[in-house]
C-alpha cells in the first residue's frame, strides 16, 4: 500500500512489522475457518447482551457496524493505516509551526528511522492485541485478531467458546460506545488538535526528553520499582502544562471507555459466559508482564498506564452504577461536560454529586 511521505515512513513500518512478528499458533485450515466463523457469530451474539446490560443503542441512521476477523499482518495493515491517518496531519501541523525549514535529507533519514521503530512496536503489539474498535483511520470496524485469541485461550487453558464470546463482549462494548454516542469520536479528535496547538517543542528538546525515556528503560530491565508519580513511557516526552491538561482529559475518557467495557464483560454473568469467573482470574495474570524485555516494551509503550486505565475505569463505572443505577450512570454519555474528571475516576461519588446534582447516600 503506497502512502505519501511523512515524518514516519509507514511503508517501511509495515514491512518491518511483518518481518518481525511471530507466526502465531499452529492450526489446520479447517480449524482456522471454524475459529473465524465462531468469532463472527460471537460478535453478533454479544450485541444483544451488551445493549441489554448498558441500555445503549446505536444512533438511528448511523454507520453500519462491521466485524473483521484478521490475522497478525491484517492487524498491522489496519493499524498502520490508522496511525498514518491520525499522526500525519498532526505531524504536518507541528511542522508548520516550526520557524526553521526542514532539511529534506534529514527528514527522509528521520522518517526511515522512525518507520523502523514504529514497525518494531507494531510487531510487538500484533502478537498481543485480541481485538479493537477502529476509532481513527477507516473507522467503524471491529477487528478480532484470530491467532492471538486462539493462542491466549490455549495458554490460559480456558473454554474456547466462552473466551471468544467474552472477548467479543469487551470489543462490542467499544463499538457500541462510539455508535451510540456520536460526539465521542469528534471530542477525541478535538483533544488531539488542542494537544498539537499547545506544542512548541523543537528537535533538540525532543531529543533530550527521549534520552530521559531511554534512561528509564534501564530500570525496567533491572526490574526496579516504578515511580508512580513519574510520567510513564513515551508520555515522559510531554511536560507542557497545557498538553498535560489535554492528556488528563484524554486519559479520563479512555479510562471511562475501557472501564465500561471491563464492567460489561464481567457483568453479563455466568448465564451468558458460564466460566466468566475463571476467565477473569486467569486473564488478570496474563496482563502482568514477567520478562525483562516485556517490561521494557510495556514501559516504553506506556502499557502499564493502560492497565491502570482498566482498573480506574472499572472502579468508576462500577461505583457510579452502584450509586446512581445504570440510567444515572448513562448520563456520562450526554455530552463532554458529563465526562468524569481524572480525579473522579477513583471517587465516583464526586462525579455523581457534580453531574447528577445528588449527594450519594453513605451506607450505614
Amino acid at each position: 500500500m503506497s502512502r505519501p511521505a511523512s515524518l514516519v515512513d509507514w511503508n517501511l513500518a509495515e514491512r518491518t512489522a511483518r518481518r518481525l512478528q511471530g507466526p502465531g499458533p499452529e492450526t489446520t485450515r479447517e480449524e482456522a475457518a471454524a475459529v473465524v466463523a465462531e468469532l463472527h457469530q460471537a460478535a453478533a451474539t454479544a450485541v444483544a447482551h451488551v445493549e441489554a446490560l448498558t441500555g445503549l443503542h446505536p444512533v438511528f441512521g448511523g454507520p453500519e457496524p462491521t466485524v473483521a476477523v484478521v490475522d497478525r499482518p491484517g492487524w498491522v495493515d489496519a493499524n498502520t493505516s490508522g496511525m498514518a491517518a491520525l499522526l500525519d496531519p498532526l505531524a504536518a501541523a507541528l511542522q508548520a509551526k516550526q520557524d526553521k525549514p526542514t532539511n529534506p535529507l534529514v527528514a527522509a533519514i528521520g522518517s526511515r528511522a522512525t518507520g523502523v521503530q514504529a514497525g518494531g512496536l507494531l510487531a510487538f503489539l500484533s502478537s498481543r492485541v485480541l481485538g479493537q474498535y477502529e476509532v481513527f483511520g477507516s473507522g467503524g470496524r471491529l477487528l478480532l485478531v484470530a491467532p492471538n485469541i486462539v493462542e491466549t485461550e490455549r495458554k490460559l487453558g480456558v473454554d474456547p467458546s466462552d473466551f471468544r464470546l467474552w472477548v467479543c463482549l469487551h470489543e462490542v462494548t467499544h463499538q457500541l460506545q462510539f455508535t451510540a454516542v456520536p460526539w465521542l469520536q469528534p471530542y477525541l479528535e478535538r483533544q488531539i488538535q488542542e494537544f498539537v496547538e499547545a506544542t512548541d517543542l523543537d528537535v533538540d528538546v525532543l531529543r533530550d526528553r527521549l534520552t530521559d525515556v531511554v534512561r528509564s528503560l534501564g530500570a525496567a530491565v533491572r526490574g526496579a520499582p516504578e515511580d508512580e508519580d513519574a510520567p510513564q513511557g513515551l508520555m515522559a516526552l510531554v511536560r507542557d502544562p497545557e498538553q498535560r491538561a489535554v492528556l488528563d482529559r484524554v486519559t479520563a475518557v479512555m479510562s471511562l471507555v475501557e472501564g465500561h467495557a471491563e464492567f460489561v464483560m464481567d457483568g453479563v454473568g455466568p448465564d451468558v459466559v458460564p466460566s466468566v469467573r475463571t476467565l477473569r482470574k486467569r486473564f488478570a495474570q496474563r496482563r502482568k508482564g514477567r520478562g525483562p524485555i516485556d517490561r521494557v516494551l510495556r514501559r516504553l509503550l506506556g502499557l502499564e498506564q493502560k492497565m491502570q486505565q482498566y482498573a480506574d475505569g472499572r472502579v468508576f463505572v462500577a461505583g457510579a452504577v452502584e450509586l446512581a443505577g445504570m440510567d444515572g450512570f448513562n448520563q456520562v454519555w450526554a455530552g463532554p461536560a458529563n465526562l468524569p474528571l481524572k480525579d473522579e475516576l477513583t471517587e465516583p461519588d464526586r462525579w455523581v454529586e457534580r453531574v447528577l446534582g445528588t449527594r450519594p447516600a453513605i451506607p450505614a
